[in-house]
C-alpha cells in the first residue's frame, strides 16, 4: 500500500481525458493507477510519464463485475488514493426502440454501478487519511433530455445528483467532490461504433474544447481559483468548463 504517497486512481485512461487526466496529476502525485481497457495504450501512457511519475496499469472492464472487482483489490491494494476519477465512458447515438439493449445495459454499469462502487470503495480510506478528491465525469447531456441520447443523458444526470448529495455526506471528511460536466471535447468518443448517427461538423467550433485545456479547467477548480472568471472554491461540485457550455447550461436550467 502506498501509504505516504500522494495516489491516483484514473479509469478510461486509455485515451481522451483519462489520459489527460493521468498527463496533469503527474504534477501532483507520486503514484497514478491507470485504468482502461485497452492494455498497449495504458503501456505508452505509463511509458510516457515514466520520468514524472510511477504508473501502475490495469487493464480492466467496467462494464463487467469481473472488472470493477479487480479495479477494487487494486485500490485496496496499492491505495489508499487521494485522487479518485471515475472518467470511463462511452456514448450511443440511435434511437432508444432500434438499439441493442445490451449495450445501453453496459453505459448503465459503467457510468453509474461503477462509479458507485469505486466511490464506496475509495471514500473509508479517504476518511482515514483525512481526506481526498473525487472527480465523477458527467456531461451537458446531463441538463437536457435529448431524442436519440436517452439513456446517456440519464446517466449523467444521475451521476450530477449522486455527486451533489455525496459532497454533503462527506464534506465533514475533508473530501471534496466535483462533478465535471463538459460538452463536446475533441476526443475518440464521437468516432466509437455506436456514435454512427452523429455527425460532428454539425457541432459550431465554438462548442470544442481540448482534452487538456477541460482536465486543466476540472483539476483548479478543486482549488481556490479563478475559472473562467469565477472564482470557484473548492467547495463547487457541478463544474462546467467553458463559456459556451456554461451559457448554454444557464440556457437550459432557465437561469
Amino acid at each position: 500500500m502506498s501509504v505516504d504517497k500522494i495516489t491516483a486512481l484514473v479509469t478510461g485512461a486509455s485515451a481522451g481525458l483519462g489520459a489527460e487526466y493521468c498527463r496533469q496529476l503527474a504534477e501532483r502525485c507520486d503514484v497514478i493507477i491507470a485504468v482502461g481497457r485497452r492494455s498497449e495504450r495504458l503501456q505508452a501512457l505509463a511509458l510516457e510519464l515514466s520520468d514524472q511519475v510511477e504508473v501502475h496499469c490495469l487493464a480492466a472492464d467496467l462494464a463487467s463485475v469481473e472488472g470493477v472487482t479487480r479495479v477494487i483489490e487494486t485500490l485496496r491494494q496499492q491505495g489508499p488514493v487521494d485522487y479518485l476519477v471515475n472518467n470511463a465512458g462511452f456514448g450511443l447515438f440511435g434511437e432508444f426502440s432500434k438499439s441493442e439493449i445490451f449495450e445501453q445495459q453496459e453505459m448503465v454499469r459503467v457510468h453509474i454501478d461503477a462509479t458507485m462502487s469505486l466511490c464506496r470503495a475509495a471514500i473509508p480510506f479517504m476518511e482515514e487519511r483525512g481526506g481526498g478528491y473525487i472527480i465523477n465525469v458527467s456531461s451537458m447531456g446531463a441538463f437536457t433530455a435529448l431524442a436519440r441520447n436517452a439513456v446517456y443523458g440519464a446517466t449523467k444526470a444521475f451521476l450530477n445528483h449522486f455527486s451533489t448529495a455525496l459532497q454533503a455526506e462527506v464534506a465533514r471528511a475533508g473530501i471534496k467532490v466535483q462533478c465535471l460536466c463538459p460538452g463536446y471535447v475533441r476526443t475518440e468518443i464521437h468516432s466509437r461504433d455506436g456514435m454512427g448517427g452523429f455527425d460532428p461538423a454539425r457541432v459550431p467550433d465554438e462548442a470544442w474544447m481540448e482534452a487538456e485545456t477541460v482536465v486543466s479547467i476540472s483539476l483548479d477548480a478543486l482549488d481556490r481559483v479563478e475559472v473562467d472568471g469565477v472564482e470557484m472554491d473548492g467547495g463547487e461540485v457541478i463544474v462546467i468548463p467553458g463559456k459556451f457550455n456554461q451559457e448554454l447550461a444557464a440556457s437550459l436550467l432557465g437561469r
